[in-house]
C-alpha cells in the first residue's frame, strides 16, 4: 500500500479536491428532494403560490449548478490526478524493464511485460479514477440519504435495516468470486500478446512455411481461452446489475406499499411529497451501495493488475552495479581474460554451457572463434559486457573483474553485433548514431563506409535519411548486417565482437570489412565468431570449441597441424568449397 500511495503524492492536490468536489454534487443530490417535496406538499394542501413556487425553482436551479460545478470538476481533477498516476507508474515499470537481464526478461516472457505495461496499469488507471469519483460519493450518498430518509419518516426505516445487510453480504461474495477470476483472465491476455507478438514478429517466416493456418489455429485457441476466462469474470458483472435492480425494485415496492398505508392513515398522515422524499433517498440509498459495489468489482480487477505490476517492480535484477567496486573506471585497453569459467542457463541443471573455460586475449589482438552449433561460443562473448554473468570463475576486461565496472561503462567499451541484427524504425542515420548520438555526418559515413555499407545507402534516393520500417525489413539481411556492423564501428569501442555478423554477406564483401579492421581499429581487440572457416583463418588467434570447452588455441597453421577437429572443419568446408566450384 505504501508503493501505491507514494504515486498519489504528488499529485496530492487533485486527489484532495476530486472527492470534494464530489461531496459538493452530493449535497446537491441530498437537498434536491427536499425542495421536490415540499412544493408537492404545499401544492397538496393548497398552500403553494407563486412567490413559493419561484423561490423552491430558484434553489433547485441553483442546487442544480452546484451540482454540475461539482461534478464536472471532481470528474476533471479525477481523470487528472489518475491519468498521471498511471502515467507514473507506467513509466517505472518501463525503467525496471530496462534494467532487467536477459535472465530477467525470460523469467516473466516478453508478451507478459507488455500487457502488464499497458493492461494491467490501465486497470489500476480506471479503478483509481473511479475510486476518486465515487469514494467520497457513494458513502456520502448514503449517509446523507439515509439520514435524511430517517429523519423524515423513523417509522419507514426499518426496511432498511432488512436491504443493507443483504446488499452488503451480495457485495462480499462479488469480491470473494472475482477476484481469483480476474488474476485468470490478464495471464489470458499475456499468453494472447504473446502469440500475437511472436506471429506476427516472424511473419515472413510464417509465409514461407505456409504455415497461416496452424498460427490462426493458435491464435483462435488463445483468443478463444481469453473469450470464456473473459466471460467468466464478467458472469458476476452480468449477474450483478439485474439482481441490484431487482432488489432496489422489491424494497422501493415495500416502501410504496407500507408508505401508501401512511399517506392514507387518519392520524399523523405522511403527505405525498414526504413519500416522494422519502422514495427518492431510499433510491440513492440503493443506488451508491450498487456504486460500491461495482467500485469493489473493478478493485477485484485492480488488485490483480496491481500484483502484477508489482511482480516487475518487486523483481531482483541479477546483474546491477551494486558490486561495482570500480565505477569511474573504463575501458582503456581491452584484455580480456577467462578464468575457470563455468555457466549455465538453468541454474538448478548439472548439464554446463561453459566449463572451466580458461582464456587470454591481448589487447588489440583479432581473435577467431569457431565450432560447432550450440557448443557456447555466444554464450562465451555475451558473457564480457554481462549480458550474463558467471555462475563460477570470473571474467576480466584490463584486469579488473566485468562485476566491478558500472555497466555503462563496461559496455560503452564493448561494440557488439549479435546473431540476430536489430534495427529499430527511424532513418538509416538515427539507427547509425545508436553507435555515438553525437557523430559527425563525417563519421557515420566514415564508419559505413568501412562496414562496407556506404555504396548500398547512397544507392537509395534519400541516402542516409531513408526510413527503415521496424526491425529493418525493408532492407535485405546483408545490408542489415553491414548497418549493424556500421553501428558498432561509429561507437569506436575498445573490444569489438561479431558474433557471426557477416553470415549473410559475400566472402569478398567480407573480406573487405576484415580489412579495414586494421585500420580503424588497430588498437581494439577483435573478437569474431564465425561458422566460416575462411572468416577466421588470417586472426592473431584462433579458438576451437566443442561441448562448452576450449579444445585448442593458436593460429591457422599451429591449430592445422595439433588440433584434430580444426583440421576436420576445414577439410569439410575446403571439400565443399571445390565441389561447388
Amino acid at each position: 500500500m505504501k508503493r501505491w500511495l507514494s504515486y498519489a503524492k504528488p499529485y496530492k492536490l487533485y486527489f484532495i479536491l476530486g472527492p470534494l468536489l464530489m461531496i459538493v454534487e452530493v449535497i446537491g443530490e441530498v437537498l434536491m428532494p427536499m425542495f421536490l417535496g415540499q412544493i408537492l406538499n404545499a401544492a397538496a394542501n393548497g398552500s403553494l403560490n407563486t412567490t413559493k413556487c419561484i423561490i423552491f425553482i430558484c434553489l433547485m436551479v441553483l442546487t442544480a449548478l452546484m451540482m454540475m460545478v461539482g461534478g464536472v470538476g471532481g470528474a476533471y481533477f479525477g481523470t487528472k490526478a489518475s491519468v498521471n498516476y498511471a502515467a507514473d507508474v507506467r513509466s517505472d515499470v518501463y525503467k525496471k524493464i530496462q534494467k532487467f537481464s536477459f535472465a530477467n526478461i525470460d523469467k516473466f516472457s516478453t508478451g507478459s511485460l507488455v500487457t502488464r505495461l499497458t493492461n494491467d496499469v490501465t486497470q489500476v488507471q480506471n479503478f483509481v479514477n473511479t475510486l476518486l469519483r465515487m469514494c467520497m460519493r457513494s458513502p456520502g450518498m448514503f449517509i446523507g440519504a439515509l439520514v435524511m430518509a430517517i429523519n423524515l419518516r423513523p417509522g419507514l426505516s426499518w426496511i432498511f435495516a432488512i436491504s443493507v445487510p443483504i446488499l452488503a453480504v451480495v457485495i462480499g461474495l462479488i469480491i470473494k468470486f472475482s477476484f481469483p477470476r480476474f488474476g485468470i483472465m490478464q495471464e489470458k491476455v499475456d499468453k494472447l500478446n504473446s502469440t500475437v507478438q511472436e506471429s506476427i514478429t516472424n511473419v515472413r517466416v510464417v509465409k514461407s512455411f505456409v504455415r497461416e493456418d496452424h498460427e490462426t489455429e493458435k491464435f483462435t485457441k488463445a483468443n478463444a481461452n481469453l473469450k470464456n476466462s473473459g466471460i467468466s469474470a464478467m458472469k458476476i458483472m452480468i449477474l450483478t446489475g439485474p439482481f441490484m435492480t431487482l432488489f432496489m425494485n422489491i424494497t422501493i415496492a415495500a416502501i410504496i406499499w407500507f408508505g401508501a398505508q401512511h399517506v392514507m392513515g387518519s392520524q399523523n398522515a405522511m403527505p405525498p411529497g414526504d413519500l416522494s422524499q422519502f422514495i427518492t433517498y431510499a433510491n440513492q440509498i440503493l443506488h451508491s451501495l450498487m456504486m460500491l459495489s461495482m467500485m469493489f468489482i473493478m478493485s477485484s480487477r485492480a488488485i490483480a493488475s496491481g500484483k502484477r505490476i508489482s511482480e516487475v517492480l518487486d523483481e531482483k535484477v541479477d546483474i546491477s552495479d551494486e558490486t561495482s567496486s570500480h565505477k569511474d573506471k573504463t575501458v582503456t585497453d581491452g584484455n580480456i581474460e577467462f578464468r575457470n569459467v563455468t555457466f549455465r542457463y538453468y541454474k538448478n541443471s548439472e548439464d554446463s554451457v561453459l566449463e572451466k573455460i580458461n582464456l587470454t586475449i591481448p589487447a588489440g589482438k583479432t581473435v577467431g572463434i569457431i565450432g560447432s552449433t550450440g557448443c557456447g561460443k555466444t554464450t562465451l562473448v555475451s558473457l564480457i559486457p554481462r549480458l550474463y554473468d558467471t555462475d563460477e570463475g570470473e571474467v576480466l576486461v584490463d584486469g579488473i573483474n566485468v562485476k566491478e565496472y558500472s555497466l555503462k561503462n563496461l559496455r560503452e567499451g564493448v561494440g557488439m553485433v549479435l546473431q540476430k541484427n536489430v534495427l529499430f524504425s527511424g532513418t538509416i542515420e538515427d539507427n547509425l548514431k545508436w553507435g555515438d548520438e553525437d557523430a559527425s555526418t563525417e563519421e557515420i559515413v566514415s564508419a559505413a563506409s568501412s562496414a562496407q555499407a556506404n555504396d548500398f545507402i547512397m544507392s537509395f534516393k534519400d541516402g542516409y535519411k531513408t526510413e527503415l520500417e521496424q526491425g529493418g525489413v525493408n532492407v535485405s539481411g546483408g545490408q542489415k548486417q553491414r548497418l549493424c556492423i556500421a553501428r558498432a564501428l561509429l561507437k569506436k569501442p575498445k573490444i569489438l565482437i561479431l558474433d557471426d555478423s557477416t553470415s549473410a554477406v559475400d566472402t569478398a564483401t567480407e573480406a573487405k570489412i576484415r580489412e579495414t579492421f586494421k585500420g580503424s581499429l588497430k588498437d581494439s581487440t577483435k573478437i569474431i565468431i564465425a561458422q566460416r572457416i575462411m572468416s577466421v583463418m588470417d586472426a592473431d588467434m584462433i579458438v576451437v570449441m566443442n561441448d562448452g570447452q576450449i579444445t585448442g588455441v593458436g593460429t591457422h597453421n599451429e591449430l592445422m597441424q595439433t588440433n584434430t577437429e580444426y583440421r576436420e572443419i576445414y577439410a569439410s568446408q575446403m571439400e565443399s568449397k571445390e565441389k561447388e566450384a
